[in-house]
């Protein structure tokens, strides 16, 4: 893939100026942001203060909110940038898009944007930490407000980046010292869950992990379901453990090989729900008589749909995404560069 941007997703759905819209009702009566200001039953400088991202009441907020979806208003960019000397772009670095946890994650940025009339340029790094250093590069040269990346494995060649990045930087999904940061409790998660399981359940427990360069769905998941396994009197046998790489085939290899060498284990349990989709088939195939408990993290709904759902963690990922945005548009906006920490809850299904 090369450096060139690999999607662009506009986020600009109707309009062409920045106080006049169409309406829904005829395509051709504009309006001004005095007119959303009545309907919405609120002042000018209210909606103004929310286009912007500035303070304005709930209450007023889901007034203007409705009247704007109702309307159909949207800024424009081109008018905004003039007005503001910003470009209204915001880079998004992601490890693939074919992930339900980075579609959340990418749809509740595109959410924030949206509202707040800037655009997105998506770029995907296809798992490559190298790629993610490139983009960086990219865009810091190319004019963007605002760089969100959605980490994976931070180097320190990535936090050296990360320090000296010249706009304003959020990192989604994992924990770093350098710039702000939103990510969840992975280390939590993954010890209440060995826990529930240690104590439920009698049987040999395996883990198929990935790499520990993941600091959050690597070393903070398996560290927690060790330490889970422990509190309750369990330990994790060496020979369970098994790393994949983040795919469902990967997971099935890795179950096949734990199973063919290990045909005593009762409970599988995986650091994602993509890998814990791999692991069933492979239980399909090589112990179809025996009941296999497999868990995962993610909630991944495409696998409840089939399976009817396994024991797993939700994350709120799309909360993550629209966090990250909002932090990093307060940082544009107000141009103060901060270094903010959220560490973001989970819930055992």
């Amino acid at each position: 893939m090369s450096l060139l941007f690999s999607v662009l997703l506009l986020y600009n759905r109707r309009g062409d100026s920045y106080n006049k819209v169409k309406r829904k009702s005829t395509g051709a009566e504009l309006m001004t942001i005095k007119e959303i200001a009545k309907l919405a039953q609120v002042s000018s400088a209210a909606v103004s203060r929310y286009m912007n991202g500035g303070y304005v009441s709930e209450e007023k907020k889901e007034r203007i909110r409705a009247v704007i979806e109702e309307t159909g208003y949207r800024p424009s960019v081109q008018a905004r940038t003039l007005r503001t000397k910003r470009a209204c772009l915001v880079g998004v670095i992601v490890p693939k898009i074919n992930s339900e946890s980075i579609s959340r994650i990418t749809e509740g940025i595109g959410q924030v944007l949206s509202e707040r009339a800037y655009q997105m340029l998506l770029t995907i790094t296809d798992n490559d930490p190298s790629k993610e250093l490139e983009y960086m590069d990219l865009f810091e040269s190319y004019p963007v407000d605002g760089i969100i990346l959605v980490g994976t494995v931070l180097s320190g060649a990535h936090k050296e980046k990360l320090k000296k990045c010249r706009v304003p930087i959020v990192v989604i999904g994992q924990q770093t010292n350098e710039v702000s940061c939103i990510y969840h409790d992975d280390y939590g998660a993954a010890k209440e869950l060995a826990e529930q399981i240690g104590k439920e359940m009698s049987g040999r427990i395996a883990y198929i992990g990935v790499t520990r360069a993941d600091k959050a769905a690597g070393a903070a998941r398996e560290d927690g379901f060790r330490d889970g396994l422990r509190a309750v009197g369990r330990e994790l046998e060496e020979g369970c453990l098994r790393r994949a790489s983040f795919t469902m085939e990967s997971g099935y290899e890795q179950a096949c090989d734990l199973l063919r060498l290990e045909s005593d284990i009762d409970i599988i349990s995986c650091a994602t729900d993509t890998i814990a989709a791999g692991v069933i088939e492979a239980i399909a195939q090589l112990s179809p008589q025996r009941s296999i408990q497999v868990t995962g993290f993610g909630d991944n709904q495409f696998l409840k749909a089939v399976t009817g759902g396994i024991r797993t963690v939700h994350f709120g990922y799309q909360t993550s995404g629209v966090k990250g945005a909002r932090l990093l548009l307060d940082m544009v906006e107000s141009g103060k560069t901060l270094t903010t920490e959220i560490k973001l809850g989970y819930e055992l299904l």
